[in-house]
């Protein structure tokens, strides 16, 4: 029987297609139409004089949705929101935070206009350093919530209580799901009825998981009526429903919802959950055409794209080979800076541990055991090049900005397509190369590759270790084996 295609919204079947290829389409900054001056030259003071194709299509799309100040959408209408799928690395972070700021720009009044929810501490310190960098000088504030700081000390730097009232100390809030949802249930004076932007970034993970309820409570508080605090009745927010005489005639902040994802789900159910307006999707993640413009066969399941420098090999063995494969790899082919992946801390600690005892190779785990300043400071030693190898789970690895991977060793074969996209994408970014080795147990095989396979990943190479190469690790690697079981009693 013929297979039944699942029925896709216009918007999804027919996105704005953005350039896959970042070296050979940059386009220089004083190009993109509508950047503040000011914008301009911050952008220049940090080394950047030309966007990544996914920055150069959405931040005018996001600019010209904001194009009469932020309480209007474009002629009285309100603003479309927007999607974007693009791999890892392709530089969404500047694409929201770059209009964002020039948006908020000429502010009076400080209140709640830009949330950013991302699902891990590190990305959402990484992307309030990026908004840090664009706001200085300008008076905006930004304030990071991800429960480092006690909660008194959060709530100190999101309100202040006058005697008029609360009033707010953010402009811009970055912030992870538990603790928002903490503060708007329980900080007295955190309002987001003024809210403007809502940046779900790694969109993917973020409905899946628990966080949906997250997302429903930001949207609730969003659209709280502000009755109870006898403040100004004027903007108070409506659902949007159809345009009547008398909803015209009271402004209304528009809420734009801005999605980033380097899987962002292709199941339009879940994306109908958060509700979309008049979605426009920007993607990099299509297939090719042919010459002759009909698309080919193989690639029409391509869901995913991979950064363009990357290689792909598999490696077949079996679990004893394992920890040897990863020594081979370190010792005699003398890989640097790999960023290793196992699927459990538990996994990720035993290896460590190994590698430590059989020496020779500077090691160090990434793992959630780490206070954060342990975190920063391996990170700062990864890039450095002073480790060599550094084991991580993928909790803690999702979306940090690593640079110069050279090589990410899957050393537990990923579950789920997704993990491996992200995975092998934290080498390769940034139009740089890179390459990624999965060590995969024979019974795995078959499943590994049709997972790949079904996601139209095709380019992927066996790369056999012969038993011979790992001999001479035998004798060492069981006295490391010895070492470690005393340690562990």
């Amino acid at each position: 029987s013929p297979q039944v295609q699942p029925f896709l919204p216009q918007w999804l079947a027919q996105p704005k297609r953005v350039q896959k290829r970042i070296k050979d389409n940059l386009c220089p900054i004083r190009d993109v139409p509508g950047i503040h001056p000011r914008l301009l030259k911050k952008l220049q003071m940090n080394g950047i004089d030309s966007f990544f194709p996914v920055q150069a299509e959405v931040i005018p799309a996001i600019l010209q949705s904001a194009s009469n100040g932020y309480l209007v959408g474009r002629g009285g209408y309100r603003p479309k929101d927007i999607c974007v799928s693009a791999p890892t690395g392709s530089g969404k972070t500047l694409s929201f935070v770059i209009p964002i700021v020039q948006v908020l720009l000429d502010r009076v009044v400080c209140h709640v206009r830009a949330l950013v929810v991302l699902p891990t501490k590190e990305l959402a310190q990484q992307v309030s350093k990026v908004f840090n960098i664009y706001t200085n000088g300008t008076g905006l504030k930004v304030a990071l919530i991800t429960g480092q700081k006690s909660f008194a000390k959060e709530q100190e730097m999101l309100v202040q209580k006058k005697v008029t009232g609360y009033c707010s100390l953010a402009d811009i809030v970055v912030a992870t799901p538990g603790r928002l949802t903490d503060h708007i249930n329980q900080t007295p004076g955190f309002s987001l009825t003024q809210l403007r932007f809502l940046v779900v970034d790694e969109a993917d993970r973020m409905i899946d998981d628990m966080h949906q309820n997250c997302l429903n409570q930001i949207v609730k508080a969003a659209f709280q009526g502000e009755n109870d605090s006898g403040s100004n009745m004027l903007f108070q927010r409506t659902k949007p429903g159809p345009l009547t005489a008398a909803s015209s005639c009271s402004p209304q902040i528009p809420l734009q919802k801005l999605l980033f994802s380097a899987t962002l789900t292709q199941d339009p159910e879940k994306l109908q959950q958060l509700d979309l307006f008049q979605p426009r999707l920007f993607t990099s993640v299509y297939s090719e055409k042919n010459r002759d413009g009909a698309e080919t066969e193989q690639d029409t399941n391509n869901k995913y794209t991979l950064p363009e420098g990357l290689s792909q090999c598999y490696v077949p063995c079996n679990l004893n080979s394992k920890p040897l494969l990863l020594l081979y790899f370190m010792l005699k082919m003398r890989f640097t800076r790999v960023l290793c992946f196992t699927n459990s801390r538990e996994a990720s600690h035993r290896l460590f541990l190994l590698v430590q005892a059989f020496g020779g190779v500077t090691v160090a785990e990434f793992s959630s055991r780490l206070s954060p300043n342990e975190r920063r400071r391996t990170m700062r030693e990864f890039e450095q090049g002073k480790i060599q190898l550094l084991i991580s789970t993928d909790a803690t690895a999702r979306g940090i900005d690593v640079k110069g991977v050279n090589y990410v060793i899957n050393y537990d074969a990923p579950q789920f397509i997704r993990t491996y996209i992200h995975r092998v994408g934290r080498t390769a970014r940034a139009g740089e190369a890179g390459v990624a080795f999965s060590l995969v147990l024979r019974i795995q095989e078959r499943r590994f590759l049709r997972m790949l396979r079904d996601a139209g990943i095709q380019d992927i190479k066996k790369h056999p270790v012969k038993g011979n190469s790992l001999k001479p690790l035998v004798q060492q690697y069981e006295g490391a084996l010895c070492k470690l079981e005393k340690t562990v009693k």
